[in-house]
C-alpha cells in the first residue's frame, strides 16, 4: 500500500462540494493520504487582539465559500452504492486555534440572547502535551478530530460545506479521533473525498457554533472500499463501541435516522428481528447530540462493546 501527500496549496484547496470538481489525486483502495489543512475559516495565522487576521489568498468568492477543504481524492473502484471506510491513522494540530461565541444570529444564539457582540477565545495549542490554553489562562485537554470528512452529493452544482449529509461532510462528531474508522455511503463513482475543519477539542453539541478551530499540520487517512456493505447513513467504529449517525433539520428526525442505522447494525451482528433489535437498543444504546448548530443537526447512537452478550 502507498502513502500519498497532498500539499497545502491553491490547487488542492476548495470550498463547496461538487461532483464535477476533478480529483487532485487518485489512489487505490488501501492507500493512505497525508493532508495538511487550514482552519475552517481559511486563516493562515492566529487572530490579533482586535480579532483581525490574514486569510489564505487568492480565493474565489463562489468556489471557495465555506470551510477550507483539501481534495478531492478519488479512489479507484469506488462505485455509487458501495461504502467507503476512512481510518484516521494520525492527526497533529497546529500551534494555535480559536473559538467564537455570539456575533451572528443563529437559532441557538437568538434563544440564548447572545447574538450581539462577539467573544473570541484565542488558543495556544501544545500538540505534544495535548493542552490548549486561551488568553485568559484557561486550560483544556486536546482531543483533536476533523470536523469535515465527506463526499459530494450526486446532484449538479455547488453544495455548501456547512450541513452534514448522509455522504459525510460537516459531521462534527467529537468521537472521530485517531484510531477510528468512519464508514460513508458512496454517492458518486470515485468517492471524491475532501477533508478539513480541524478541531482541537469540542463538546457534544458544539453549542457556540465553533470548537477549537485550528489548522492541522498532519492528518493521515487510509481509504478502503466495501462492496457488500450498503448504508443509508454513516456509521463509525471507535474505541470500544460502534456509532451510527443521523442528520436532519429536525432533531427528532436526525435521532430516528441514527437509531434506524443502529437497528440495522444490531440485526446484522446479532441475527435478530427489527422489533427485538429495538427492544435491545432501548436497554443498551445511548443517543447523543453530535451538534445542533449547522442548520442540519446531528445525532449519534452508541453501542458499547459487550453491552449485548450471547
Amino acid at each position: 500500500m502507498v502513502t500519498h501527500e497532498l500539499e497545502l496549496n491553491r490547487q488542492n484547496l476548495h470550498g463547496p462540494f461538487s461532483r464535477d470538481r476533478p480529483p487532485v489525486l487518485t489512489i487505490d483502495p488501501g492507500d493512505s493520504v497525508r493532508f495538511k489543512t487550514l482552519d475552517a475559516g481559511w486563516g493562515i495565522e492566529p487572530h490579533a487582539e482586535d480579532g483581525t487576521r490574514r486569510q489564505f489568498s487568492p480565493r474565489d468568492e463562489e468556489a471557495d465559500r465555506g470551510h477550507a477543504l483539501c481534495g478531492p481524492v478519488a479512489i479507484r473502484g469506488a462505485r455509487t452504492g458501495m461504502t467507503l471506510g476512512i481510518h484516521v491513522d494520525e492527526l497533529r494540530v497546529g500551534g494555535w486555534g480559536w473559538t467564537g461565541a455570539g456575533g451572528w444570529s443563529t437559532p441557538v444564539n437568538d434563544r440564548l440572547g447572545v447574538a450581539g457582540e462577539r467573544t473570541l477565545l484565542r488558543w495556544t495549542l501544545d500538540p505534544d502535551e495535548g493542552i490548549g490554553t486561551d488568553q485568559y489562562g484557561h486550560e483544556v485537554t486536546l482531543r483533536p478530530f476533523m470536523g469535515v470528512i465527506g463526499m459530494p452529493p450526486d446532484e449538479p452544482g455547488f453544495h455548501p460545506t456547512s450541513p452534514p449529509r448522509a455522504c459525510g461532510g460537516n459531521i462534527d462528531c467529537k468521537e472521530l479521533v485517531v484510531g477510528t474508522t468512519l464508514y460513508l455511503p458512496i454517492p458518486v463513482d470515485g468517492g471524491l473525498v475532501s477533508v478539513g475543519d480541524g478541531h482541537g477539542a469540542q463538546g457534544d453539541g458544539e453549542v457556540s457554533g465553533t470548537a477549537i478551530e485550528c489548522p492541522v499540520d498532519r492528518v493521515q487517512l487510509t481509504f478502503t472500499v466495501h462492496e457488500e456493505l450498503h448504508l443509508k447513513n454513516p456509521r463509525a467504529r471507535v474505541e470500544g463501541a460502534w456509532l451510527t449517525l443521523g442528520f436532519d433539520d429536525d432533531l427528532d428526525v436526525a435521532t430516528t435516522r441514527a437509531l434506524d442505522g443502529m437497528l440495522d447494525l444490531i440485526e446484522e451482528q446479532f441475527s435478530v428481528g427489527r422489533r427485538e433489535a429495538l427492544a435491545l437498543a432501548s436497554v443498551v444504546v445511548d443517543l447523543r447530540v453530535s451538534q445542533i448548530v449547522n442548520g442540519v443537526q446531528g445525532v449519534h447512537a452508541v453501542l458499547a462493546d459487550g453491552a449485548i452478550r450471547r
